[in-house]
């Protein structure tokens, strides 16, 4: 006969045989049921046999473990208020005020490749222009004005205008432009006033690409567009504000702020200036969460940043039953420069040292440090089971593994 508790088959056996199966069966099952529970409760710290179910390693295992074939050299550190607060600074991003606050420029300056159209009044009735056509927009005003054809500045910086010669223009304003016209004709034009006009600007542009409803060149006026003008000329962001970054690149200079960031404080929304390229990225950030917790998942967050405590949130909390608070574990491959380490850290081929950050949360000022420990990109935030929770699980197996052989010895067949 079976039974479904187990693969426990008699078949064919004597009475006599039974009987004594039953006795010395039942007081092997009864001795190694009490093995186990003094074991369990004595030893409640132990390490239990490697095929216990388990969502990883335990306290004691991470602790005294941590070096494996995999990656030696890993460091352990205890999570304080000094390493949360090294950690927090290191994250700090450098403000668009303080890299690019400080280069603001005073109205529109004309570059090569711009065209331009000049305009020079005189008072009659001699007039230096008067065989050029008039313009009829001026009416039956007492002066004269000539308007000379468009021209665009050459790659030397330079304009040519009748009488006056060659005029610097690239990186002048239009009224520096008038004041030198007017001075070279003073003498040979009767009482001349000058006026310059931007037709098309070529040069004064910034780029605004990346996640933006519609990558563009948007000109730059004397006005002095700002960063969030020039994303909105773009039609603005494709994404979440606060899963947003936006990066400036000015010459060899390249900063990045979360857009959430640029909206929040006024000073980062900086002028901009000619040739500024400015780039929307979305850029998923995530942290995997497991072992003992609410949910295990990769959980994504803002860019600008969570901490632990926001984190275990998200992640549903540590379950009541199965965690160990002591047992806080975060798994990250860390700057090398980020802490003064306690031994000389194995670097990786890429720059990093793996750490583990462990936070003991039977402690209630850890609650403090883990509102202001920061979470990075691709970071592992794992929670150990309790050494009861092990204990419940492996005498669980002894029961289910008792349990049916008991039954099997327990029941007589008809006769006996």
């Amino acid at each position: 006969m079976a039974f479904s508790g187990g693969v426990f088959i008699i078949i064919n056996l004597e009475s006599e045989q039974l009987k004594t199966i039953k006795n010395s069966t039942f007081g092997g099952v009864r001795s190694l049921f009490a093995t186990a529970v003094a074991a369990g409760i004595l030893g409640g710290c132990a390490t239990y046999p490697s095929w216990i179910p388990s969502s990883g390693p335990s306290r004691e295992q991470v602790l005294e473990h941590h070096d494996t074939k995999g990656i030696d050299g890993i460091q352990v550190v205890d999570v304080d208020e000094a390493v949360a607060r090294k950690l927090l600074a290191n994250q700090k991003k450098t403000l668009f005020s303080d890299s690019f606050g400080g280069a603001v420029r005073s109205g529109y300056l004309i570059g090569a490749g711009d065209v331009i159209e000049v305009s020079v009044w005189e008072a009659p009735p001699a007039t230096l222009f008067g065989g050029v056509a008039i313009d009829p927009r001026t009416g039956p005003a007492t002066t004269r004005v000539t308007t000379f054809p468009e021209q665009m500045v050459s790659s030397d910086g330079m304009i040519n205008i009748p009488f006056a010669g060659l005029i610097a223009s690239a990186g002048r304003t239009p009224e520096q432009i008038e004041g030198e016209i007017a001075q070279r004709l003073k003498g040979k034009a009767n009482q001349p006033q000058v006026l310059v006009r931007v037709i098309h600007n070529n040069t004064a542009n910034v780029t605004v690409v990346g996640e933006v409803a519609s990558s563009t060149r948007m000109p730059l006026t004397a006005r002095g567009e700002r960063l969030l003008d020039a994303l909105a000329a773009a039609g603005g962001v494709r994404q979440s504000v606060n899963k947003m970054t936006l990066q400036v690149t000015r010459g060899d200079k390249v900063q990045a702020l979360p857009l959430d960031t640029i909206i929040r404080d006024p000073k980062q929304n900086i002028v901009l200036q000619p040739g500024d390229v400015i780039t929307a990225l979305y850029q998923p950030l995530s942290f995997t969460v497991l072992g003992a917790t609410g949910k295990n998942e990769e959980i994504n967050f803002e860019a600008q940043g969570i901490s632990l405590a926001q984190a275990l949130a998200r992640a549903g909390g540590l379950q009541d039953a199965r965690a160990d608070a002591r047992a806080v574990f975060v798994f990250r491959f860390e700057d090398s420069k980020a802490l003064d380490w306690a031994t000389p850290p194995k670097i990786t081929p890429d720059g990093k040292v793996p750490v583990i950050y462990q936070v003991d949360l039977k402690d209630p000022a850890s609650f403090f440090v883990a509102q202001s420990f920061p979470v990075d990109n691709k970071d592992v935030l794992y929670v150990s089971n309790a050494p009861g929770a092990d204990l419940q699980k492996f005498l669980n197996i002894v029961l289910s593994a008792a349990y049916p052989i008991i039954n099997v010895i327990n029941l007589k067949p008809a006769g006996l």
